[in-house]
């Protein structure tokens, strides 16, 4: 499902701002993994994220996507395989659009779009049953402007557009930080329940290590651009936090020192 091979990047090469983002990253992900990615700030966790993305051209190395290489594609062009979840819950979406029009948006991505009328009755009552399993109440609200509604409300919207036509990659890049701990624990509840509807293939970064051992099927632990630590199945189920701080230090050879990550 995802390769990337031997990845490099360093942003402001030369200069006295220098900073190796990604070294010599290393990765394969099968078809229905759902990674958990921690790591300390700097490690290149959103990085990584990013490259895959397409946001940022790599320095060296290759990157497949469902066999396809995409090491060069312009961001653009590979966002069609792509469902990607932000931190802010204001990236996802369009404030001064509706929300059955921010729907439609992602509903047509990727796809030719002709003059036909902007949204049917069909895809009316589809964006109905899909929000409905939201359980927030906006398959009541289709043309509700986007801007009015809260920050966890955007996000699980955000995260059902990303979804919609079942990328061949989800990428969520620490899409609960900026919510308050209920909401978080409500969006979290709906992302794992759509992948695991969906049977997708989804990459996480987190700053809470207990999410991290809990959620998916497979974690990998970042330090200076490098993975240090890849751990599934039963392995990972059993982890504790401990576990993962004693880690931290046998394969870095320094203390975990992120008070972020000590604190969840």
């Amino acid at each position: 499902m995802l390769n990337i091979i031997d990845v490099h990047k360093t942003f402001n090469k030369g200069t006295v701002n220098e900073k190796k983002a990604l070294d010599g990253i290393d990765l394969h992900l099968n078809p229905g993994d759902f990674v958990t990615v921690i790591g300390g700030n700097g490690a290149g966790k959103s990085t990584m994220l990013n490259m895959i993305a397409g946001v940022y051209p790599i320095d060296q190395g290759t990157i497949l996507l469902d066999g396809k290489d995409i090491s060069d594609l312009p961001e653009h062009k590979r966002a069609y395989m792509l469902g990607r979840v932000f931190q802010d819950p204001m990236m996802g979406t369009a404030a001064g659009m509706e929300i059955q029009e921010n729907m439609a948006m992602a509903h047509r991505r990727g796809k030719n779009r002709g003059l036909r009328w902007g949204i049917t009755k069909s895809e009316k009552k589809m964006y109905k049953e899909k929000l409905a399993m939201l359980d927030l109440g906006l398959e009541d609200r289709l043309t509700s402007k986007v801007g009015l509604l809260s920050g966890g409300q955007r996000q699980a919207l955000t995260l059902l557009m990303a979804t919609l036509n079942k990328p061949s990659l989800l990428l969520l890049d620490e899409h609960t930080a900026a919510l308050d701990p209920k909401t978080a624990k409500k969006v979290l509840e709906l992302t794992e329940k759509i992948i695991a509807r969906d049977s997708l293939t989804a990459m996480m970064v987190t700053h809470n290590m207990k999410d991290a051992i809990r959620i998916g099927n497979r974690l990998i632990m970042m330090n200076s651009g490098r993975i240090i630590y890849d751990v599934s199945g039963e392995e990972k189920k059993n982890l504790k936090v401990a576990d993962l701080l004693q880690k931290f230090e046998e394969t870095s050879g320094e203390d975990f020192a992120n008070d972020r990550m000590l604190l969840s």
